[in-house]
């Protein structure tokens, strides 16, 4: 098995696309790349803690690969926009791929360039590829958001899907 850790804004609109895919054995809510050792959503969002809203995804790489992981990434994220995504603005909330050994490094890496080179987009890729550090399980409301309130999912995701349809589609 394998780990995959991606932030593309708020962690709840994260989780479906991975979730549904054949090869995936788990994808947890979370955060990363901070400096305080296992915080609560509230000092996350208090946006002291330097941690950043991102999905752990387990993965069968007998399956899907890393790269397809990638892809899929790709498409739930303004990948144009540093500063947050969606109605989500900040550093709680910016897009990253975290890697972690060299060949996802360069499989990250690889994607990106071809993102930019496709002309999808009229400006810059700046989704950051960094190293992976600890991740830290988010609280249990947190876990299968869109099963366990569609309503408030659908309310907080609207502005993502209607830029993924439009970008991605």
């Amino acid at each position: 098995m394998e780990r995959a850790i991606f932030a593309g804004g708020c962690f709840w609109c994260m989780v479906q696309p991975f979730e549904e895919m054949d090869g995936i054995l788990s994808v947890r809510s979370g955060y990363t790349a901070g400096h305080v050792p296992n915080p609560s959503y509230e000092q996350v969002c208090s946006k002291t803690t330097g941690h950043t809203e991102a999905v752990e995804i387990i993965f069968d790489p007998d399956k899907i690969s890393f790269s397809d992981l990638v892809e899929i990434y790709w498409a739930q994220t303004d990948p144009t926009d540093a500063f947050g995504q969606f109605e989500d603005r900040g550093d709680n909330y910016r897009p990253v791929i975290f890697y972690f050994d060299d060949r996802q490094k360069e499989i990250a890496e690889q994607s990106k360039a071809n993102l930019q080179a496709s002309g999808r987009f009229d400006q810059p890729i700046v989704t950051s590829i960094e190293v992976a550090q600890s991740f830290y399980q988010a609280e249990d409301y947190h876990q299968g958001f869109y099963k366990t309130n569609p309503e408030r999912y659908a309310q907080s995701s609207a502005i993502r899907h209607a830029f993924l349809e439009e970008n991605w589609t």
